[in-house]
């Protein structure tokens, strides 16, 4: 993974000290919180509803063991004990106190972490696909890009105060873990024969994608940029955006509504157009040199020489029913044999989608240095990830997972949700995410129901603005207010993968005491409908709406 080099460091040392001062100010209060506000945004601090909420970026998701330690470190020292993971694979701090916010941010910058651009109307912190680097039939490393990217991104001045917030994300495999195609900018690592069984690698590039009160998939805009030609032209989009994005309405202001309202081929002729005035050999190359240094940190490791299989797994999962499950669920095959990518769930039954207590971390940080080579990663789906994990050693990853109660073999099910925060922490909500998120994993927390009904992606959000993404949810739950009473929209069909599709809108809305029982209904309806083989979500787009609305809304 990525270190600093000695400009990172000083960056990021001196933009501590800017915001210790302004902090400082703002507590004797010679700012205002309006004046104090867009610098705490740049700087990664919110005011929620009952306090200041700190977001930590993790670029593409990537830490080390040391930085997690850190992570477990400040949950311990300044906050209530825990941190909670997020779809941009950052992590949030829910209660830290304003005074030691620099203390907080001294203490990130000794392990190389930050929360610069994590928030603020700039590019935020880019993502990319969990199993970059170990999973078979990628085109490339994707972090690397993302790396380039996050440098190019970091303080530039013409993008530090764009029209609204802007996400990028990366991938290089044909199977989209990280959502691109709902991103203002989405990429996605491709090859190009350029004759005698040679070819070159590039970038697919898609525009304008976006949840939130109006949700778009990106269009494609260009089939191929070249690597060495990538910085210039997302300079051109971000100069396009930059000149003709809304200013005046907070609510159009996102690439997605300019790319909606002048239409896919003016986006692209206008893209184009400021293309092919910029010069990337000149300004935006990046040199061989440092392309070269940037890669050596994503260099695959040692592996060691290992048989496809292992006894000692097979023993294991013939004689520990649960173990057995848990491989089932939670692993995946690495490109490398003899290893396996460890899925770490973070939705335990009844638990916080996301949430993580001081004690985990620790424990997923020794575990890392034990047995994945000292990497972890985090998903855009609120879970973690073990890279590097020999199959001979997944019982004894297993048993100390279980210890800390971060064995559940949940993964794409029904109680593997994503939930925003919610009422209870944010205070844009009109409605409660986590309880009902606990719930529903209440509700159907019997494994066997559970893989009977297998791969069902349920996400939660507790007002429009999506930030648990439920316009792609197989099902998704919306919060909505109605005079003071919360209630909670159904939409099916949504995918925020390769096929991406936004749910529809299933009709009138449930209390609080009706939604676990209204998507009781659903499930019993896919289960009544579904042929062999078929997910909750194959059902859905092979008999349309009609009839799981029937069966939601008829009376009991």
């Amino acid at each position: 993974m990525y270190r600093y080099d000695e400009f990172d460091q000083q960056l990021v040392n001196e933009r501590v000290a800017q915001f210790s001062g302004q902090v400082a100010r703002r507590i004797k209060g010679e700012l205002s919180e309006d004046a104090f506000k867009p610098l705490r945004l740049m700087n990664g601090l919110y005011l929620q509803l009952h306090a200041y909420m700190l977001r930590v970026a993790i670029p593409y998701g990537t830490l080390s063991a040391r930085q997690m330690r850190k992570l477990a470190h400040i949950a311990r020292t300044y906050d209530k004990g825990y941190g909670h993971f997020t779809t941009r694979q950052n992590i949030q701090y829910n209660w830290p106190k304003l005074a030691e916010i620099p203390d907080i941010l001294n203490e990130l910058a000794e392990v190389e972490m930050h929360a610069i651009q994590t928030s603020g109307n700039c590019i935020r912190n880019i993502t990319a696909d969990q199993y970059a680097g170990v999973i078979e039939g990628e085109v490339e490393d994707p972090r690397i890009t993302a790396e380039i990217m996050r440098q190019w991104s970091s303080f530039h001045p013409e993008f530090s105060y764009l029209p609204r917030k802007f996400k990028i994300a990366v991938t290089a495999h044909k199977n989209d873990r990280a959502a691109i195609r709902f991103h203002d900018i989405g990429l996605v690592a491709v090859k190009r024969d350029i004759g005698e069984k040679n070819y070159e690698i590039g970038y697919e590039v898609h525009v304008g994608g976006g949840l939130g009160r109006t949700p778009f998939i990106a269009k494609k805009i260009r089939d191929f940029v070249p690597k060495a030609q990538l910085l210039a032209y997302l300079e051109a989009i971000m100069r396009v955006y930059n000149m003709l994005g809304r200013r005046d309405n907070l609510f159009k202001a996102r690439i997605k509504i300019l790319v909606h309202e002048i239409g896919e081929d003016e986006m692209r002729r206008l893209v184009e157009a400021e293309f092919a005035h910029i010069d990337a050999a000149k300004i935006l190359a990046v040199p061989k040199q440092e392309l070269d240094r940037i890669g050596a940190y994503f260099a695959p490791p040692n592996y060691e020489s290992l048989p496809a299989e292992s006894d000692i797994l097979d023993k294991a999962r013939s004689t520990d029913k649960a173990f057995d499950h848990w491989v089932q669920t939670n692993i995946v095959d690495h490109k490398i044999k003899g290893y396996a990518i460890v899925n770490i769930s973070l939705k335990p039954i009844g638990g916080v989608p996301g949430d993580a207590n001081a004690e985990q971390m620790d424990a997923i940080a020794d575990i890392a240095s034990q047995y994945s080579l000292d990497e972890i990663r985090v998903t855009h789906e609120q879970n973690l990830v073990l890279p590097y994990v020999k199959k001979h050693d997944l019982k004894n990853v297993y048993d100390m997972l279980a210890a800390q109660n971060l064995a559940t073999p949940n993964l794409g099910l029904i109680s593997d949700s994503i939930a925003c925060p919610g009422l209870d922490y944010c205070e844009l909500a009109n409605a409660r995410s986590i309880p009902l998120a606990q719930e529903i994993s209440q509700r159907f927390a019997d494994l066997d129901r559970q893989y009977d009904i297998g791969e069902l992606k349920v996400k939660i959000s507790g007002c429009i603005n999506a930030c648990g993404h439920h316009h792609v949810g197989h099902i998704g739950i919306l919060g909505v207010d109605k005079k003071g009473t919360e209630f909670y929209q159904l939409s099916l069909g949504g995918a925020g993968d390769e096929t991406a599709s936004i749910g529809q809108i299933t009709g009138p809305a449930f209390t609080g005491d009706e939604i676990v029982d209204a998507v009781e209904k659903l499930v019993t309806s896919y289960i009544d409908l579904r042929q062999p083989g078929e997910r909750f979500l194959d059902t859905y787009r092979r008999v349309g709406l009609t009839p799981f609305k029937e069966q939601l809304y008829a009376p009991d």
